[in-house]
């Protein structure tokens, strides 16, 4: 399995996190944003982007995507609580955070949320989201 990124992504970061947390062993290839590689445009053509997870030779492209493939594919170690509230409220944070990390001028204020969301969710619940 290799999974194409950005060391410096939150979004390949997410990725990494998920696959560490259920022992998944990978291959990590590291992409150059401004020089993206023939296997990344290839994998991803039409969004070009990262992070890309490459499985049995097939790409799954879009981090909470393949976070949720990787946590269907490989159940140990659920990511969501099991209770429907309690995962409904892990999406409403994720997708709070995700708004906000595509706004850079918002950088401390996603510091302040993440601080508060580790402070007040289950871990699992954090890196699937």
């Amino acid at each position: 399995m290799k999974l194409h990124g950005f060391w410096y992504s939150p979004f390949t970061l997410r990725v990494v996190w998920t696959l560490n947390l259920k022992g998944i062993p990978y291959e990590n290839i590291e992409e150059d944003r401004f020089n993206k590689s023939p296997q990344l445009l290839h994998y991803n053509p039409v969004r070009k982007n990262t992070p890309v997870l490459v499985h049995d030779g097939k790409p799954i492209c879009e981090s909470m995507i393949i976070v949720e493939y990787i946590d269907e594919i490989w159940p140990h170690n659920s990511l969501l609580p099991t209770d429907p509230y309690d995962k409904a409220q892990a999406r409403f944070w994720v997708k709070y955070v995700d708004g906000m990390v595509n706004f850079p001028k918002l950088n401390q204020h996603i510091c302040t949320t993440l601080s508060f969301i580790a402070h007040s969710c289950c871990h699992c619940v954090i890196v699937y989201y």
